[in-house]
């Protein structure tokens, strides 16, 4: 199974609201003391009030924190990374669009500071991740409803509880949702340095499927562009021409294969060489180049061509659908067996350094705002 960036298998073997409190350091433990309070106070958020650039569209501002009615939590955000979905809310050209004005960011945990009387299933102190985008995390402080909340772990490293609930996620889906793997599969993708890509290294070693990894070509490839945490003995290759080489063998000796990969033309690649009955999924698209695959792939090898989008998933299935993945995750994590990508930690207030290298061409590391 092709994942796009790629991956290939054979069996060789909520509503947006205004409030924010600054704050330059991470919530203590005396937070869990905290108990529900009406008086507003002023927090920072990254706004953007119409699209285009990032750089330009962002501003960093002082807003009104909301007052914590009976179903609502007050959160003091701790983390929260920069994605390529946000570039692309911020742009204009994602799937789904948030009301302008918004805040910036789709993903990150935070710790629970207050909740309003009618709230159960968290409590101050308890770290916590949203459950649907669009909700804005680029915030010191924010107050939400329980139902936009997903109590996680805070046992569980800084970096990876914010980096959890969007590329890990897209990862287990299409390891598990488009193919039936067995331990000792084999999957291929592309961009396998991407944030996703070391996700699927990582789970599928979990699951004893093997992993061929291959980036883009780059002019001076370092030997850091797949850490040894997320290759564990998946070799990786630098060379996306070598996707050929071993999509031609495994096809030679296995009549299923599928693969996964990220949305761009890879040059050196050969569609005609995937085995029969296999599927490629898209989940992003970055490079906007178009999937490339020819006619004969359809008619005598029954080539499947499909899409994945989280938001979507997340639409058609139930909120305690998603709570179970966000837990399976984190038994992952428990385990040793899932760590976060590698992560560039930065202020708030440097949000423009960080937005432009997040857009810079072959970054390797995600950069992530800390509150």
């Amino acid at each position: 199974m092709w994942v796009c960036c790629a991956l290939r298998w054979s069996r060789t073997a909520a509503r947006l609201r205004p409030g924010l409190l600054l704050s330059a350091g991470r919530c203590s433990p005396a937070a869990a003391s905290y108990s529900a309070s009406a008086e507003p106070s002023q927090v920072q958020a990254l706004v953007y009030e119409h699209h285009g650039h990032p750089t330009k569209a962002i501003e960093l501002k002082n807003l009104e924190l909301t007052a914590v009615g009976g179903s609502d939590v007050h959160v003091k955000m701790l983390a929260a990374p920069i994605n390529p979905s946000d570039i692309n809310m911020i742009q204009g050209n994602y799937g789904f669009l948030p009301k302008l004005p918004a805040i910036g960011g789709n993903e990150g945990v935070g710790q629970v500071v207050a909740v309003g009387s009618s709230v159960t299933r968290v409590k101050p102190g308890d770290w916590v991740i949203l459950a649907h985008a669009g909700l804005g995390t680029w915030r010191t402080e924010a107050v939400f409803s329980e139902e936009a909340l997903i109590r996680v772990p805070s046992d569980i490293p800084l970096q990876t509880a914010a980096t959890l609930s969007v590329n890990p996620c897209t990862a287990y889906r299409m390891l598990m949702d488009f193919e039936q793997l067995q331990p000792g599969d084999s999957v291929i993708q592309n961009a396998s340095n991407s944030g996703v890509g070391q996700a699927v290294i990582q789970i599928a070693a979990a699951l004893g499927l093997r992993t061929i990894n291959v980036v883009r070509d780059r002019m001076c490839p370092g030997p850091g562009l797949l850490s040894t945490a997320s290759v564990g003995k998946a070799p990786p290759s630098c060379c996306s021409a070598w996707l050929y080489k071993v999509s031609l063998v495994l096809s030679q000796s296995e009549p299923h294969s599928s693969l996964i990969s990220k949305l761009q033309k890879e040059p050196g690649s050969r569609d005609g060489n995937k085995g029969p009955g296999g599927t490629m999924v898209t989940y992003g698209g970055m490079a906007k180049q178009p999937v490339i695959a020819s006619v004969s792939v359809f008619i005598f090898k029954d080539v499947k061509l499909r899409g994945f989008w989280l938001s979507q998933w997340k639409k058609d299935h139930s909120t305690d659908h998603f709570k179970e993945l966000i837990l399976t995750l984190c038994h992952l994590v428990h385990q040793g067996k899932l760590t976060a990508p590698t992560c560039s930690e930065v202020p708030l207030q440097d949000y423009n350094h960080a937005l432009e290298t997040a857009m810079h061409p072959f970054t390797s590391s995600k950069q992530i705002f800390i509150m």
